[in-house]
């Protein structure tokens, strides 16, 4: 297994994110909402699978994906995504891995959440790399300070 641990000066922005692998474009694209980046991250054929405390997800397009699970009830209106705390990307032969780590301010605080991800790409010389296949372990939210669980 080969791994780089990013530092935030080292997580590419939106606007220069072409050299970046599909799994740090998709925690880049997943930390800041954006639902127009995390579409590109993704293919048109999709296998989804992820756990989160108390809950099995799946998804078989993008457009699930995102307005169902990531934006409509892991990330929601609610839930103020401040920063991309860290980045880990990495392979396991030739599978891609990414581990992530964002804050996220809630109405009663502050929670830390990490997600573990493995995913296979399709691509091409136009579109790029593009998540084909994703598994994703959810650490849940991890109350900081004041917050209440």
């Amino acid at each position: 297994m080969s791994l780089r641990q990013l530092s935030a000066t080292d997580i590419p922005s939106a606007d220069d994110a072409g050299g970046a692998s599909a799994g740090v474009r998709f925690a880049r694209a997943l930390a800041a909402k954006d639902r127009t980046a995390l579409r590109a991250c993704l293919a048109d054929s999709l296998d989804f699978q992820a756990l989160t405390p108390g809950r099995s997800w799946r998804a078989g397009t993008p457009e699930e994906l995102i307005e169902q699970i990531i934006l409509g009830r892991w990330f929601g209106p609610g839930d103020d995504i401040r920063e991309l705390r860290s980045v880990v990307d990495g392979s396991v032969v030739g599978r891609g891995h990414v581990a992530y780590l964002v804050l996220v301010n809630r109405a009663d605080g502050d929670y830390l959440v990490e997600q573990q991800a493995y995913y296979d790409v399709q691509g091409d010389h136009v579109q790029g790399d593009r998540i084909s296949w994703m598994r994703v372990l959810c650490s849940g939210y991890q109350a900081l300070g004041d917050a209440r669980a």
